[in-house]
């Protein structure tokens, strides 16, 4: 019966990892990014709508530039970011225009979608390229990008770009069938269905060894996490096979696939529980956890334990339990010092419409 639901996806977000588009030598594999190309034309012209956020521009600069390993320092990065990104797109907009599909580059900070007005210009631009018939192509800015900004890997943009949108489904197409039980043993298998993540799942995922990734499975899963909270489910696949997304939007047997719950989180609560770094942390007793997770409660002065880090009215901030379990984020509607202080009363600290349960 999961399977049967991704037969009704209108809009859905493919990522593309560096592995599934590059060659051996780090550059650009012509025919593994054609036959990726085709299936994505099949799917745009059966009425699908989808976004594309590809990896690839630093292992394509990597090869340009004569790099043998992934660079650790930033500039090396930026510089192989700024060469790669340029051909990584002039062959999709090749490709795209033999089926007669226009492609558009989006490059993204975290910044860009942290910012409330530029997160709902950021989604109102793909929704109206969508309208249009496009296809858009999304890739972090690494060229500009620094640490505080980055989104850390194209997996989590691809998981906040789905949550954006919001879309239907999200794809993540890699070098591996899915999330693999027993990995390199006899008995490794491929699981077909997730229902839940749990310190299991979480157990399956590693790291990656590849030259030119980042983040292996656990980036994945981490993604995971923002989507099914949103109420999009995931599925994570190879993108080495031909013909891929079309199984997986026909409800076959392919891949991982991650089940979300029926409903999507709303709009302003997806913005504040996944697109910010959280400026710092209100510790609360227990009663004021019991009563903001169940039942629906603004969080009152008389609750708050203490709060750590610095932060002002208006950022977002964690919310812990007494053990340093974050349970929920949201709005501060007064700084860190004002908190501290303690002269607050007849005041609403976080108020419920600010507020996501995690």
């Amino acid at each position: 019966m999961h399977r049967d639901s991704l037969r009704s996806v209108s809009r859905l977000v493919v990522k593309l990892g560096t592995g599934v588009l590059t060659d051996s030598h780090k550059l650009i594999d012509p025919a593994q990014l054609e036959q990726l190309v085709a299936q994505v034309a099949a799917l745009r012209k059966s009425g699908k709508e989808i976004v594309l956020v590809t990896s690839g521009a630093v292992g394509a600069g990597m090869g340009a530039l004569g790099y043998q390993s992934r660079p650790t320092g930033l500039a090396e990065k930026q510089a192989c970011a700024a060469v790669g990104q340029s051909r990584l797109m002039a062959a999709y907009d090749k490709l795209f225009s033999t089926h007669n599909l226009v492609a558009a580059q989006v490059l993204l900070t975290h910044e860009d979608l942290a910012h409330h007005e530029r997160h709902l210009n950021a989604r109102n631009t793909l929704v109206t390229l969508l309208n249009r018939g496009v296809i858009p192509i999304i890739n972090e800015n690494d060229a500009v990008s620094f640490t505080e900004i980055k989104f850390g890997d194209n997996d989590k943009l691809s998981a906040l770009v789905a949550s954006l949108l919001p879309a239907d489904l999200l794809v993540i197409l890699t070098t591996v069938d899915g999330v693999i039980e027993n990995f390199g043993a006899k008995n490794a298998k491929t699981l077909s269905v997730i229902e839940q993540i749990n310190p299991a799942v979480e157990k399956m995922a590693g790291g990656t060894t590849s030259e030119t990734a980042v983040g292996g499975m656990k980036s994945k899963i981490d993604a995971a996490k923002i989507v099914i909270r949103s109420g999009i489910p995931l599925v994570i696949a190879s993108g080495k096979k031909k013909n891929t997304l079309v199984k997986v939007l026909n409800g076959e047997d392919e891949g991982t696939l991650f089940v979300a719950p029926p409903t999507k989180m709303q709009g302003r609560k997806r913005w504040i529980a996944f697109f910010h770094h959280p400026k710092g942390t209100i510790v609360v007793d227990n009663g004021a956890k019991k009563a903001l997770r169940e039942n629906g409660k603004s969080l009152l002065p008389p609750g708050v334990a203490h709060c750590e880090g610095e932060f002002v009215a208006d950022d977002v901030v964690r919310i812990c339990d007494s053990d340093g379990m974050e349970f929920a984020r949201g709005i501060a509607r007064f700084s860190a010092g004002e908190i501290r202080a303690q002269k607050l009363t007849r005041v609403v600290v976080v108020h419920r419409d600010d507020l996501v349960i995690l």
